[in-house]
């Protein structure tokens, strides 16, 4: 008997590519596409992906591809997981990165639920992430995908032994050119569709009106101030900064000035030069480990503060449960509250958590 996947479809090619490649090894294939788009216009913008003309991209690709298709609608549960705590951290001084909460709540949570409901053993999606098993331990790993330049591993840290039971991840061996060219070998119409956005559920370019919209009551204008508390100028509101942010400070002081600080009791933006954007400490929590499955002492890892970040080898010190601090051995640039900070051992993810304080800004 064929085992059975579904694929989470977004009408792009990677996640089309990833539905020839298991009906090829023998899978019984679903297409299934979730729904998440914003109710109207009226509240913010409509989302970039997963509307209506990504849908039936992924409708038509399904089928080329002769395998059935399902839409699951996730519009409340997206709201719920993402938007909310997306507008929450902003209001917090916080830098979200609503991608991962998307992947750990939404794709590999009430979506795998739905594939499981469909008697489904398995749940594919088209990110460039390898997992496979430790057998000594019996658990399993995620690593890197081979093209280091889409690798994806570090928006999926978050994720948990029992997710990884249920999910396949085949792109994970092949690189982005050659899933394009197979995508056009095939005729799929979407070979050379463009990148989703990173915040796929904001129409416009800027976050600002979105965050306008839907925040009208929790924005105010505050000082600008420098490490002393001197004021500057004055700010929009805390929502429409993030730390190391230079643009948009309509500040002139005879050199740059950079965001190092968000006081969000005083409701100021603190600026400083670019040598005070750095730091070499910060502490962690909500920690989820992959490989080992808890920490019990100090120990070394390269460490990504940021999706594009390259990595830096730092000292993780615990600090009680899931909470621990991160030591780098030289300062990293705009370490940002509100990012996750990712563990890697070569290209094994060891685990990750949430970035929520950064010590000795400037001083290191």
């Amino acid at each position: 008997m064929k085992r059975r996947v579904v694929v989470a479809m977004s009408g792009g090619v990677d996640s089309s590519t990833t539905a020839w490649l298991l009906k090829e090894k023998g899978y019984e294939v679903i297409g299934a596409t979730m729904c998440i788009g914003m109710a109207d216009n009226t509240r913010g913008g409509t989302a970039r992906c997963c509307g209506l003309a990504d849908i039936e991209d992924a409708r038509r690709v399904a089928l080329q591809l002769e395998i059935s298709f399902s839409v699951f609608h996730l519009r409340e549960e997206f709201e719920k997981e993402v938007i909310q705590y997306f507008c929450k951290e902003y209001v917090q001084g916080r830098t979200p990165n609503p991608c991962i909460l998307c992947n750990e709540k939404i794709k590999f949570g009430s979506f795998l639920e739905k594939a499981l409901d469909l008697g489904a053993d398995f749940m594919a999606t088209g990110h460039y992430a390898r997992l496979d098993v430790d057998e000594e331990i019996g658990r399993y790993r995620l690593k890197k995908g081979v093209d280091r330049r889409k690798d994806q591993s570090y928006v999926l840290f978050s994720l948990t032994q029992d997710q990884f039971r249920h999910t396949l991840f085949p792109l994970g061996e092949h690189r982005k050119e050659e899933v394009r060219k197979k995508a056009l070998q095939l005729g799929l119409q979407v070979h050379n569709k463009p990148e989703s956005q990173e915040v796929c559920f904001i129409q416009e370019s800027s976050y600002h009106s979105f965050l306008s919209e839907r925040l009208k009551e929790c924005i105010e204008p505050g000082p600008i101030v420098d490490r002393n508390g001197k004021v500057l100028g004055k700010h929009k509101g805390i929502p429409f900064y993030t730390i190391g942010q230079r643009r948009g400070l309509r500040l002139a002081r005879g050199k740059p000035l950079y965001v190092i600080g968000i006081d969000r009791g005083d409701n100021a933006i603190i600026v400083g030069g670019e040598e005070e954007v750095y730091s070499d400490r910060c502490i962690v929590d909500s920690v989820n480990w992959i490989i080992p499955s808890k920490m019990i002492s100090s120990m070394n890892a390269q460490v990504k503060i940021r999706y594009n970040h390259p990595g830096s080898e730092a000292t993780l010190i615990p600090k009680g449960e899931d909470r621990l601090e991160v030591k780098f051995k030289s300062p990293q640039k705009a370490i940002t509250p509100g990012q996750a900070a990712v563990f890697y051992d070569g290209e094994t993810v060891l685990g990750g958590g949430w970035i929520r304080e950064v010590l000795n800004r400037g001083d290191s």
